[in-house]
């Protein structure tokens, strides 16, 4: 493999994206991550061995992928810009252990017959989360996830209940993952400059729950008792089942009544004070109600 940039440098990177009339594309969302310790840091979180199976989404020219590539695994690179892609197969010509997958990550990872262990990225600020929103609710899961993200972003996946950041976010990442933040980066670290602050996370699998148990309703009834969140929780329920087909027979009140009264869940309750267990509890309960 060639090494044609200095990752760390902002002038050696302006160099190859003007010699090749590369423009950085905001739509994208793109940053280059030019702080090596953050990068080292970053990936000694992953914790992986050589040969272990990486999925990293938006490698852009292929930094954070040289350090994978550098511990022996065997990457996956998502990339939606074909300058990019184009470029990462010039700079990492040769390599066996990098396949590049071209194209919205949100519609390739789909046809990919072999899921990794691990998922790596440096994600766009304008989809990071709905990346990761995607995996969760297709049942996509991975032994460890370790991303950078918008600030705002990763305060909201690591919120606990009753917290201003708690969300529907929230509840779906830790529904599956023990959140760990990690550090924080400031613009500085990045080429171009962000204007907003990033942190990285880690996601670790859960151990102590089945996530691909969870009953058939949690992830939309989540979403739909923080459709409102000055709303109680009955409030909110009722509207949820209004859009859903109710078995025969049964009035949409009295559905609300019973599985909150099942469940253990005061009506008077708001979303951002639930738990988990709550929420796949009272998952569980609508089941004998929709059908």
């Amino acid at each position: 493999m060639s090494r044609l940039i200095n990752y760390d440098s902002p002038a050696s990177l302006a160099s190859y994206l003007n010699g090749r009339s590369l423009g950085m594309q905001k739509k994208f969302g793109q940053n280059f991550l030019i702080n090596p310790n953050a990068r080292k840091r970053l990936i000694d979180e992953l914790g992986i061995a050589p040969g272990d199976a990486v999925w990293e989404i938006g490698p852009g020219l292929g930094a954070m992928t040289r350090e994978l590539l550098d511990r022996g695994a065997t990457v996956t690179a998502f990339e939606i810009d074909q300058g990019f892609v184009s470029s990462l197969k010039e700079i990492f010509d040769g390599s066996e252990s990098l396949r590049i997958v071209p194209g919205d990550a949100l519609k390739t990872w789909k046809k990919e017959s072999v899921r990794a262990k691990f998922l790596f990225g440096n994600l766009p600020y304008n989809v990071g989360s709905v990346i990761l929103g995607d995996f969760i609710e297709s049942k996509c899961f991975f032994s460890r996830v370790v991303v950078t993200v918008q600030r705002e972003v990763a305060r909201r996946m690591a919120a606990e209940p009753g917290s201003k950041d708690y969300s529907s976010f929230s509840v779906l990442c830790s529904s599956v993952y023990r959140v760990s933040p990690l550090l924080v980066l400031k613009g500085s670290s990045f080429f171009p400059p962000p204007h907003v602050d990033s942190q990285g996370v880690r996601l670790d699998l859960r151990d102590d729950i089945d996530p691909a148990g969870y009953p058939v309703l949690f992830t939309p009834l989540v979403r739909g008792l923080f459709a409102s969140r000055r709303k109680t929780v009955k409030n909110n329920l009722q509207m949820f089942l209004s859009n859903r087909r109710i078995k025969d027979g049964i009035h949409i009140q009295d559905a609300a009544e019973s599985a909150l009264e099942v469940s253990g869940i005061d009506p008077r309750e708001r979303a951002e004070n639930l738990g988990i267990g709550e929420f796949r509890t009272l998952a569980a309960a609508l089941e004998v109600y929709v059908g």
